[in-house]
């Protein structure tokens, strides 16, 4: 059974990373990613379908450590995967993943101080065991095997292809047909300006409308400082300049929602005209912000419908029919492809089996310290992004105070940590303060957020700075316990 200083689990944005903050600020430790896929680069290999985007700008999505340096600030799919790429291959990460190693469970013993993990090989079918200090989970926060589609009746139905995003392949033809898009989040905001391109016709199916934000594709202020200052200046300027942005425009949708809402809802206005319904397909019964904004690059979804290529039809599915799908209204939406664009199914702590000294982890009664572990769970973190912000905003922060406590914890002969909580006035919130679908769904199975700190998740970059940077490891909620042979 090999044996490593740390375990990170998943090869994508945020397991290279991690790879990245430990060789830099942990030198002498020794690890390896296991990745359950042939391939790197996570969420950006799986995910191809048509017009596959970031959602969040480039320049905050990207590592801290490495410049985004393309034109592009709302970039596609396979250019953040070659990005993606190009790190793990600069910084020798890619050397140190083990591929089609799936983790199915880990366990942790408190005589040995050390994780037994067990992983399945794709290749062999067999089970292989690795033993670390410390195990990181940074394989995201939805099941990877398949996405979430409700039992929609009739489907078996329908004469033509039913998909969902998230099984993309490349024979699904679509040229010159009909197609149907079920949902209305970010993946059926993208793929509607991209198949309208060549299909006869795209309609956007939704139950319930979202907020949708156009922005340049590029940033021109990020282009020309590029061109005027170092990368790395330039990089961090732009970084800043968004992140600044970002927040502000956070905290104005909680404090004036009403305010962004009139904000929006108006530049929705002057690209659709004023003779169409935006009450109808572009105003939600919830407030901005209450659910991830929806990015649009340079208006290409406002573009498609304008120009008839696509439009939107808000209505209930009574039920799938041979030619399409006959909605509640009396409605039949005819259609050669129906795109399933209805979400992810979240999966806590990677969907790995955890236990400690035998007892398993419940992921539902457990609290998460500092948004990265979990109370008296021992020597384990997990990288999870912001909910308003850019996914590597937070994962750069946590990698970084993860190497802070192995370090601290090797200076002191420590080799145990583990967050307790002793606070009885702690109350239980939900994890994550969304009334999105897909979220909702989920939460009942995901660890809980603390009412204070350091239990709470405050969603704010600037405070996890401060709190995940600068303040102390031995914070008296952190338990260290010394290497067994040191023990008395």
């Amino acid at each position: 059974m090999e044996h490593f200083d740390v375990v990170i689990v998943g090869g994508g944005l945020s397991g290279v990373g991690a790879g990245y903050h430990l060789q830099r600020s942990c030198p002498n430790r020794t690890y390896v990613i296991l990745e359950g896929r042939e391939r790197l680069g996570g969420t950006w290999d799986l995910f191809r379908y048509p017009g596959i985007r970031s959602d969040s700008d480039m320049y905050t999505l990207g590592y801290s450590f490495r410049p985004w340096t393309n034109a592009k600030a709302i970039a596609d799919g396979p250019s953040i995967l070659e990005y993606v790429k190009e790190v793990a291959r600069e910084y020798g990460i890619e050397r140190k993943i083990r591929f089609r190693h799936r983790v199915k469970r880990a366990s942790w013993s408190n005589e040995d101080a050390r994780w037994t993990i067990e992983a399945e090989r794709g290749d062999t079918d067999e089970l292989v065991r690795f033993s670390c200090g410390f195990l990181f989970l940074c394989g995201g926060y939805y099941n990877y095997e398949a996405g979430y589609t409700p039992d929609f009746p009739g489907t078996e139905n329908f004469a033509g292809r039913i998909v969902h995003p998230q099984k993309w392949t490349d024979d699904i033809e679509y040229a010159g047909q009909r197609v149907v898009i079920i949902g209305s989040g970010a993946t059926a905001i993208t793929l509607v300006p991209a198949m309208a391109r060549e299909a006869a016709h795209v309609t956007m199916l939704q139950r319930s409308p979202s907020y949708v934000l156009s922005l340049p594709e590029e940033d021109r202020l990020a282009n020309w400082l590029r061109r005027h200052l170092a990368a790395r200046l330039a990089y961090a300027i732009t970084r800043w300049k968004n992140v600044l942005l970002g927040m502000y425009f956070f905290r104005l949708s909680r404090k004036r929602p009403e305010l962004v809402k009139k904000f929006i809802l108006r530049r929705v206005r002057r690209e659709l005209g004023p003779d169409y319904d935006v009450v109808r397909h572009f105003t939600p019964r919830y407030n901005p912000w209450d659910q991830r904004m929806c990015l649009v690059p340079d208006s290409d979804l406002f573009e498609a419908i304008r120009e008839g290529r696509a439009s939107v039809v808000t209505d209930q599915i009574e039920t799938f029919t041979e030619k399409g799908i006959k909605l509640r209204s009396g409605q039949e939406l005819v259609a050669d492809l129906i795109v399933t664009a209805t979400g992810l199914d979240l999966l806590p702590l990677n969907g790995v089996a955890l236990s400690v000294d035998g007892r398993p982890v419940v992921p539902a009664e457990i609290l998460t310290y500092k948004g990265m572990m979990y109370s008296d769970v021992p020597n384990l973190a997990s990288a999870f992004g912001y909910t308003n912000a850019s996914w590597t905003l937070k994962c750069d922060l946590t990698c970084e105070y993860v190497c802070r406590l192995l370090n601290h914890m090797e200076k002191h002969g420590y080799a145990q940590c583990t967050p307790r909580n002793d606070d009885p006035t702690i109350q239980e919130e939900p994890w994550i303060d969304f009334s999105s679908g897909y979220v909702q769904r989920a939460m009942h199975k995901f660890p809980k957020q603390g009412s204070k700190k350091p239990w709470k998740l405050y969603q704010n970059y600037a405070l996890d700075i401060i709190a995940l940077g600068f303040g102390r490891v031995d914070d008296g909620t952190m338990q260290f316990t010394p290497a067994p042979s040191s023990r008395s």
